[in-house]
């Protein structure tokens, strides 16, 4: 049923859509007319039904309602190289309040943020004095890094705390939507506080109503053992030549043998 209605819009969009304005909007380093993207856009969704939210992440339809759907201050879910996401724009003061409310998380809690780029890191946070080398060898992975924020990180984006956790995923959908929006994504598990992460849409179903947008993909077997659920590797990165694992999350081993090859030290606190 929800295969259904999901090729259902899509048939509904494309009768509105130009592709050749996007025909290479998937590509992270192309940086598209988004202007008249998110014009058409505009129009495009005054045409579906509002409990119609259901989009695929793997092609340009859907790629630019993603994109006006968090212009527009809403929280969509995605998937990313881990667990399923939920997302919004970490500079837009409502999209974060929204994103706490609907996760029904304590606030002394931090969200992490997620960039298109390796070479974006350094706008967002202090990295000076971690090798780059190590952080190229990190990401774009199932890894978070923890650094010192810069001041142009939205204030109230985990406020309080002078540190930020930063990813870098190897999915392209992911990556694409914060290049082109030219702003970190805040990013969060999937799942209401204290639940189990999600690894497929279905398993938060009692979110969707909800989200602005649930966007699908090609399941990867792989990626819905359970082993998966612990999602990425959180390093604390803020103390100069030392590093402290904050959670054990895919390929932390291979995580603790990078920062060791790079003579960092593990600290207890």
């Amino acid at each position: 049923m929800l295969q259904f209605r999901v090729w259902s819009q899509l048939a509904r969009i494309k009768s509105y859509w130009n592709f050749e304005v996007i025909r290479h909007i998937m590509e992270v380093n192309f940086q598209p007319p988004i202007k008249v993207t998110l014009n058409q856009m505009s129009d495009t969704l005054s045409y579906l039904d509002k409990d119609d939210k259901h989009f695929f992440a793997n092609g340009e339809r859907g790629f630019a309602v993603a994109v006006k759907l968090l212009q527009d201050s809403k929280i969509i879910a995605l998937p990313t190289d881990t667990i399923y996401g939920l997302a919004g724009l970490a500079q837009n003061p409502k999209s974060v309040e929204k994103l706490y409310e609907l996760k029904g998380r304590d606030k002394s809690k931090p969200f992490a943020i997620c960039l298109s780029s390796v070479s974006d890191i350094s706008s967002w946070g202090e990295i000076d004095r971690v090798p780059y080398n190590l952080i190229l060898s990190l990401l774009p992975g199932p890894v978070t890094i923890v650094v010192q924020r810069k001041p142009r990180l939205n204030p109230s984006f985990n406020p309080g705390l002078d540190t930020v956790g930063i990813r870098v995923t190897k999915y392209r959908f992911v990556r694409s939507l914060s290049k082109i929006l030219n702003q970190p994504l805040a990013l969060t598990s999937a799942n209401s506080s204290n639940d189990p992460s999600s690894l497929e849409p279905k398993e938060f179903s009692h979110l969707w109503p909800q989200l602005g947008g649930i966007f699908h993909t090609t399941p990867n077997r792989k990626m819905l053992r359970d082993s998966y659920r612990v999602g990425s590797t959180i390093v604390d990165l803020v103390i100069p030549n030392t590093y402290k694992i904050i959670r054990r999350g895919i390929k932390v081993d291979q995580t603790v043998r990078l920062l060791e090859k790079y003579g960092l030290k593990e600290r207890e606190s």
